[in-house]
This record gives structure tokens, C-alpha cells and sequence, in this order.
């Protein structure tokens, strides 16, 4: 009961948060300056990572770049110092602790202590909407996606706690995008998204420092209804989106 108390006194302060994020719908976020910031870019040798990294190159942003692709970190960053950037460049298997460990050492700040010490910096994830709605034949993948989309949420209530306000962070979660990871993808929701499509909303997304980036924007809706539909509207619902794609064999008997 008390509970349920506390939840009416809070209904003044909803109406106040709900009207101040209408109001800001029609209010220009200001960007903010990464001119001069150090940012590291994991998986920067091709996809989304390389075209991150020309946007931050383009900002005058200093670089470190990570990829287990030397030959792709090497093209990734010469266009880069094309651009006018400082670039720092270190083959990195993402999947290996001690790979990881080492190659910190090597750059110029550690990551999250300093960031926390010095209540400075900017932590992105790249997610996808796979990390809020789960996909058939797509397991591992699901799971993958809702673990980072976990761990944004779970750094973010972290940093708010501690009242690190200087450390932002922003998750990623696009619908399917042309990079070839999937053959084929398509849903009703549109068609699959183009790399270049991504980096531009995420780059906005970063300099106006937004939480969650959802992209199309749909998706967001359809997390909400997730939520709060029967299970076997949701059902019928996600037949509607026709999820479609090539690459697993499980989908291709299902098919047939």
C-alpha cells in the first residue's frame, strides 16, 4: 500500500517530465565538440566502424583504432590521416581478454577508471534491435545483442548512481543493416539499412548525447508494445513484420 502511496505522490512530477520532453521535441539539441577528444573505435577496419571512424576523422577527433583485419585497419586509417586525424592504429582480437589488456596499456588513457576519475567521456555500444526483440534462428545473436544492450543500461543506472554526470553513454540498435553479416534480410519495417544511414544517426546521437538510438524510430514503439500486449497478439504481431533472411539453414527448411 505504501508503495502504491508513493507512486500517486509521484504522478505531479510525470506530468512535469512528460510535458519537458514534449516541449524538447521542438527544441534543437546542441551538439557538443569531440575536436582534440581521444576516441578508441573497436572493429574500426571495415562496416560501421570504418565509417565512424571518417566522421570522428572529420571532427578532428585523435584516433585509436582497433581490428583483428590489419589490412583493413591499415586502409581504414590512412583515410583517416587524410582527413587531417592523429591515428593510433592496433591489431586487436576483441575476443581475447589478454589481447585486449595488452593493447590498452599501449594507448594513451585507460577506459572507464579514468573516465570515472576524471568524469569525462563518452561510452558507446553498439547494439542492435535483436538486443530487444528476439529474432527465430537468430539465438546466439539474440543473446549476444540483449547482453549489450544490458550492460548499457545496467553502466548507465552504474554512473547515475555514483553521480558520474561528466560520463555519457549512448546504445545502437538498428533494425537490419547491408553490411553482409545476414543474406538477405527484410522485414515490413522497411528495407535493410545502409551503413551510411547508421553512422550519420549515430554521430547525432552521440554529439547530443542520447541514450538509445533506435533506428527506424518504429522500433521503438514495437519495444513498448512488447511490453504491454498479450502474448498471443505479439504473436500474430510478429508474423505481420515478416522477418526474412537467407543465412540460416534452420529458416530455409522451415520455408520449405
Amino acid at each position: 500500500m505504501k508503495f502504491l502511496l508513493d507512486l500517486l505522490l509521484l504522478l505531479p512530477l510525470l506530468i512535469v517530465c512528460c510535458l519537458e520532453s514534449f516541449v524538447k521535441l521542438f527544441i534543437p539539441k546542441r551538439r557538443k565538440s569531440v575536436a582534440g577528444e581521444i576516441v578508441l573505435i573497436t572493429g574500426a577496419g571495415h562496416g560501421i566502424g570504418r565509417l565512424t571512424a571518417y566522421e570522428f576523422a572529420k571532427l578532428k577527433s585523435k584516433l585509436v583504432l582497433w581490428d583483428i583485419n590489419k589490412h583493413g585497419l591499415e586502409e581504414t586509417a590512412a583515410k583517416c590521416k587524410g582527413l587531417g586525424a592523429k591515428v593510433y592504429t592496433f591489431v586487436v582480437d576483441c575476443s581475447n581478454r589478454e589481447d585486449i589488456y595488452s593493447s590498452a596499456k599501449k594507448t594513451t588513457k585507460a577506459f572507464l577508471p579514468a573516465m570515472m576519475k576524471n568524469n569525462h567521456g563518452h561510452v558507446v555500444t553498439v547494439a542492435s534491435a535483436a538486443g530487444h526483440i528476439s529474432v527465430p534462428f537468430l539465438l546466439a545473436y539474440c543473446s549476444s545483442k540483449f547482453s549489450a544492450v544490458g550492460f548499457h543500461k545496467a553502466l548507465t543506472d552504474e554512473l547515475a548512481a555514483l553521480q558520474i554526470t561528466g560520463v555519457k553513454t549512448t546504445c545502437l540498435c538498428p533494425n537490419f543493416v547491408n553490411t553482409g553479416f545476414i543474406k538477405n534480410p527484410s522485414t515490413s519495417l522497411g528495407p535493410a539499412l545502409e551503413p551510411e544511414e547508421v553512422v550519420n544517426r549515430l554521430m547525432n546521437g552521440i554529439l547530443t548525447e542520447q541514450k538509445m538510438i533506435f533506428i527506424p524510430s518504429s522500433i521503438a514503439f514495437l519495444t513498448i508494445l512488447e511490453r504491454i500486449l498479450p502474448e498471443r497478439f505479439l504473436a500474430v504481431l510478429k508474423r505481420k513484420i515478416n522477418i526474412k533472411f537467407d543465412a540460416v539453414i534452420g529458416y530455409k527448411m522451415k520455408a520449405q
